[in-house]
C-alpha cells in the first residue's frame, strides 16, 4: 500500500503533464455551495469532477460547473453511445482512488477519458484535490490540454426537483 496521500498524487501527476497547479487548504466543506464561498468563488468557479460509467463497464470523467448537471443527451451523443449513468460513490472510489467530494482526474488509480464542459474555456477554476479540506486552482485550458480532453457542451441548468 502506498503512503502517498490524494494530494501527493494530484501533485505528482500534474508534475508527470507540466500542468501547473495550486492546492490550497480549507475547511472541510458541507457542500459545493459552501466550498465555493470558503473559496471566495461562485459555484459556477467550482468544476466538478463526476465519474460516469459506459455501457461497457469502462469510466469516463465529466468535468462540469458546480452549479449545472450533466446533460444526459450532449454526453451520450458525444461520446458515441445509448447509456451512461451515475455509479454508486464505492464504484466511484474503486475506479479512481478518490472519495466522492475529492475526486478528479488527476492522480486517478486508472486514466480514463475526459470531457471538460465549453463554459470553462479562459477561466481559472478550482477542483477536487484528492483530499476533503483541499481544493486545487488550475487553468481549465491548461488542464484540458494536459488530459487531451474533449472540450463540449456537456452541461445544462439543474432541473428544479
Amino acid at each position: 500500500m502506498s503512503d502517498k496521500t490524494g494530494t501527493d498524487r494530484v501533485r505528482e501527476h500534474a508534475d508527470q503533464l507540466g500542468l501547473e497547479v495550486e492546492i490550497v487548504e480549507r475547511p472541510q466543506a458541507g457542500s459545493l455551495q459552501e466550498a465555493a464561498e470558503l473559496l471566495g468563488l461562485l459555484p459556477s468557479g467550482i468544476l466538478k469532477s463526476l465519474v460516469v460509467k459506459r455501457h461497457d463497464g469502462d469510466f469516463l470523467f465529466a468535468l462540469i460547473p458546480g452549479d449545472r448537471q450533466i446533460s444526459w443527451p450532449k454526453l451520450r451523443s458525444l461520446v458515441g453511445v445509448n447509456r451512461l449513468a451515475m455509479p454508486h460513490q464505492d464504484v466511484a472510489l474503486e475506479a479512481t482512488g478518490y472519495e466522492r467530494g475529492t475526486i478528479t482526474p488527476l492522480g486517478s488509480t486508472t486514466a480514463w477519458p475526459v470531457y471538460l464542459d465549453e463554459s470553462f474555456r479562459g477561466r481559472r477554476v478550482a477542483m477536487g484535490a484528492g483530499a476533503h479540506g483541499h481544493s486545487a486552482f488550475v487553468e481549465a485550458d491548461a488542464l484540458a490540454a494536459a488530459m487531451d480532453a474533449t472540450v463540449a457542451d456537456i452541461s445544462e441548468p439543474v432541473t428544479p426537483r
